[in-house]
């Protein structure tokens, strides 16, 4: 083949050849529609995922709560058991002189079980409550020996019900997802309204045989009879309904939500408020009395025992009573979106 054969007067004279470009005029503003209907989109989904994790971090907060529970009642099990212990040592001193009969140290000797039973379980609560905290923090990322630190103690809390509310309104990501659909919707239904007109395609092609060159222009348009999108159209319609409607329900069930958790916070509160005006108190004096007498031979075993056996039951109930209270206001802050209370 003889390239030089392509030259000027080949192209001139006998080359055939066809160029074209077309290019498509949407009508209706169809690209902007498209676009502000995936950036409505995108906020919802960002709405979502904000949601999710106000649902997690209540997950962790309870697991926490769960911990530090499991932690105060083995603490509480081992200080029982060792002042206990130092009972069952004074007995055995008191039942060697005499002071008491074999039968009444047995007794006081039988009830250690019952404290170190208390001590076991208290122990396995305790791991259980850490491995299922770990879980929801990410297992492989926890350490197998992790522990929890921070004060198990109550916190008041001082907002009223119509406050919470109003913020709960302003910050919970559900409630903004739900608006945040109604306006994915209307673009939603928008952009169906522009994809019922009809594009226009335009082409131009130049043609070259031999010695002759043309142009030509062309324009294309669908002329519809039946098809103008009116399924998609009523659709969208009835999605931005029944986004209103979502929107009204989500907006009920946050003041519903704030609404259960605040007054659960308040009975809760109410319990605790028992215990702390003077219950637990007078459960360790009646015990440091009882324990006092019994050592020194002015208190029956049987008084002695009940005693114990109330001290424990009181400072238990209290300890389960307060990790109610602080479950109660982590649900306070779910329901209000945020982990900032008055």
């Amino acid at each position: 083949m003889n390239w030089n054969q392509f030259d000027s007067n080949y192209v001139d004279d006998q080359a055939e050849f066809d160029l074209g470009v077309s290019y498509l005029f949407e009508r209706g503003k169809k690209r902007q529609h498209r676009l502000q209907a995936a950036k409505d989109q995108t906020a919802v989904t960002r709405s979502t995922v904000a949601d999710n994790e106000r649902s997690l971090t209540f997950q962790v907060a309870s697991g926490y709560v769960g911990v530090e529970l499991a932690e105060s009642a083995l603490d509480l099990a081992n200080q029982d058991l060792k002042s206990f212990q130092n009972t069952v040592d004074i007995s055995q001193d008191r039942y060697k002189a005499g002071d008491i009969s074999e039968d009444d140290y047995l007794k006081i000797k039988l009830q250690m079980l019952q404290f170190q039973t208390d001590a076991s379980q208290a122990q396995l609560a305790k791991v259980q409550a850490l491995s299922d905290l770990r879980q929801l923090l990410g297992y492989e990322s926890i350490s197998s020996d992790y522990d929890v630190a921070g004060p198990f103690e109550y916190q008041a809390v001082s907002g009223n019900l119509e406050d919470l509310q109003m913020k709960a309104l302003a910050t919970r990501p559900d409630l903004r997802a739900a608006q945040q659909g109604v306006t994915a919707a209307n673009s939603q239904y928008l952009l169906a309204k522009a994809n019922g007109k009809r594009d226009i395609t335009a082409q131009i092609n130049y043609t070259h045989i031999a010695d002759l060159s043309t142009t030509s222009l062309f324009g294309q348009i669908q002329l519809p009879i039946f098809d103008r999108n009116q399924g998609e159209i009523a659709r969208t319609q009835v999605a931005i309904t029944q986004a209103q409607e979502q929107e009204k329900f989500a907006s009920d069930q946050v003041l519903t939500d704030v609404k259960d958790a605040y007054e659960g916070l308040r009975t809760n509160d109410q319990v605790i408020q028992l215990y702390r005006s003077g219950y637990l108190d007078e459960a360790q004096q009646d015990r440091d009395i009882s324990e006092y007498a019994y050592r020194r031979g002015a208190a029956s075993l049987l008084d002695f025992l009940d005693a114990e056996r109330s001290y424990r039951a009181t400072q238990l109930a209290y300890r389960q009573a307060l990790a109610s209270y602080l479950l109660s206001l982590e649900q306070l802050r779910e329901a209000v979106g945020t982990r900032t209370l008055p």
